[in-house]
């Protein structure tokens, strides 16, 4: 007869606990395989175990779990379920549907898109902080700056367009991404073509952050994108250390602060041009 010491009992309760939680809120009735850790010890803190994955795969499941459950569920459910697959434990119990919340820039208000909310919470997961911080730098910036979506599905789901508009979204903002693509494209807000293209923009999102983190993980992280110089401009006078420090922020500005956007500074007195 084997006998459990209290520690043991103690590690045994924990882990059981752990996946009651994912079971509880993911609302599905199954039975958790919980892999053992090392010496039965729990993953209490970050960043979790991580094994390079297979961008394009990523891609994929994100595009599906976007068409389930919108676009910052889309990329973390993407890295995490695929890290189940890899790593197993903790990853096997993470109640992924904690990520639902993000949908339309959270709830509808089109503030930070889903997709980089998601894949900011990721990897946080996987990254101590400052390479976390500069894996997600890189990806805002990326997504700031480049010509989106490119993901092409094998079966579309909303709408088969082909060739796909495209949009710079000029701001990390679900309201000015979908303005811009809209502008761009002809299309409405609230299309069957518009939750294709944010379908699509999660799988590029979650194929760009997995090929970044696994560059860190080898060693041959790189950062390509930095702020351009209408940017650091308005930078120079009204963030940190400057003249005016009244804001705060690393997000293009003159997308909304120019004459063509929705706050014409240029036209205030004495406001320099930008």
């Amino acid at each position: 007869m084997a006998v459990i010491t209290r520690r043991g009992f103690l590690e045994m309760v924990g882990a059981l606990a752990v996946a009651a939680v994912g079971l509880g809120c993911s609302g599905r009735n199954q039975t958790a395989m919980v892999t053992p850790t090392p010496k039965g010890e729990m993953f209490s803190s970050l960043p979790w175990p991580y094994k390079k994955l297979d961008p394009d795969k990523v891609a994929d499941l994100a595009y599906e779990s976007y068409m389930k459950h919108h676009c910052m569920y889309g990329v973390f459910n993407a890295v995490v379920k695929s890290l189940a697959e890899k790593v197993g434990y903790p990853y096997t119990v993470f109640p992924t549907e904690l990520a639902i919340y993000g949908k339309g820039g959270v709830v509808g208000w089109a503030t930070l898109c889903g997709a980089l909310n998601g894949a900011a919470m990721a990897t946080y997961l996987v990254l101590p902080e400052k390479e976390a911080d500069k894996v997600i730098n890189e990806l805002y910036a990326w997504y700031e700056y480049s010509e989106l979506p490119n993901y092409i599905p094998k079966k579309p789901v909303k709408a088969d367009l082909n060739p796909f508009p495209k949009s710079v979204a000029n701001s990390p903002l679900c309201h000015v991404s979908v303005s811009n693509w809209c502008k761009a494209s002809g299309y409405k807000a609230f299309s069957a073509e518009r939750a294709e293209r944010c379908g699509r923009l999660t799988a590029d999102v979650a194929k760009k952050l997995t090929e970044l983190i696994n560059s860190v993980y080898d060693g041959s992280f790189v950062p390509k994108y930095s702020l351009d110089k209408r940017t650091m401009t308005c930078r120079g006078c009204h963030c940190k250390e400057s003249a005016l420090q009244n804001t705060r922020g690393k997000m293009v500005c003159w997308e909304c602060h120019t004459k063509e956007g929705a706050k014409h500074i240029e036209d205030l007195e004495g406001h320099p041009k930008v």
